[in-house]
């Protein structure tokens, strides 16, 4: 067995199967949670807002680490930081499962969303890079379509998990998965390392983080502060139009690297395929 599986080392297909498992799972994680919510709320003595945040913990790491962590695969070497990512993720799956508190799990769910946003950027980055241009059409429609499943299925399969034990096991089905594409992934995929060395940009990733914090931040909390002052002068409008203020700036500062290495490289939404499956 072990052998059939060396002999699918480097095979494009193959490559594509792995990385979208541990796609799956987290997109899958940002859904599943939301099925739970009472059965936490009952087992865990905790209220609606604390219950609330072990969704939102999670969103947030993701959102606000997943360009800086792209780029980290520059560095590193994108199947480096995918298994790292997995490793992170299925390991905080566990802890999120045995959690004895909401104060816990809302942590736990940190350190997941974590693992999230350092292999979720490495699943487009190794696809790129495995696949001919001619046919990374057809792999970004599959990957494309794994999010779409994910979605659907987040709800669906917790709820079954729910009914049948209890919401612990939402993260307890995390495992069996995380642990094979673990393995899979230095026995399928190729350690592909940067071809030139690469700049951390500083800036760029200051910029690009706060902002999304910022913007996400105030999505997640606007109906809670319903859509007013959280203290002081702060506010959620303010909150959000400092985001977006923060993205725009990092936008022109981009722009003006586009010729020395920039963190978004924006000759990448040429590809219609790309821009289109972004978009989504």
């Amino acid at each position: 067995m072990v052998e059939g599986m060396t002999k699918l080392r480097g095979n494009p297909w193959a490559v594509l199967v792995v990385v979208s498992l541990g796609f799956f799972m987290t997109l899958l994680d940002l859904t599943i949670v939301n099925i739970a919510i009472p059965n936490m709320i009952d087992k865990l003595n905790a209220s609606l807002d604390d219950v609330l945040w072990v969704l939102n913990a999670y969103a947030l790491v993701l959102a606000v680490l997943v360009i800086t962590a792209g780029r980290l695969g520059d560095l590193i070497g994108p199947r480096t930081m995918f298994a790292i990512g997995i490793t992170v993720f299925t390991a905080a799956s566990a802890a999120c499962g045995f959690a004895p508190g909401v104060g816990w799990l809302i942590g736990f769910r940190a350190i997941q969303g974590l693992g999230a946003a350092i292999l979720m950027p490495q699943t487009l980055a190794i696809v790129t890079m495995t696949f001919p241009p001619e046919r990374r059409g057809a792999a970004f429609g599959v990957w494309g379509a794994v999010a779409g499943l994910a979605t659907i299925a987040g709800p669906t399969l917790g709820g079954l998990l729910v009914t049948a034990f209890d919401w612990r096991w939402i993260f307890f089905v995390n495992l069996p998965i995380g642990i094979a594409v673990l393995g899979l992934t230095f026995v399928i995929i190729p350690g592909v390392r940067p071809g030139r060395r690469h700049r951390f940009d500083v800036l760029g990733v200051t910029l690009a983080s706060l902002g999304l914090l910022a913007i996400c931040y105030g999505l997640v909390e606007g109906q809670r502060y319903d859509w007013g002052t959280v203290t002081s002068f702060i506010s959620i409008p303010l909150i959000i139009v400092v985001g977006v203020v923060l993205l725009a700036v990092f936008l022109l500062v981009q722009k003006a690297r586009q010729q020395r290495e920039p963190l978004i490289p924006f000759v990448l939404f040429r590809g219609r395929n790309f821009t289109l499956m972004n978009c989504r």
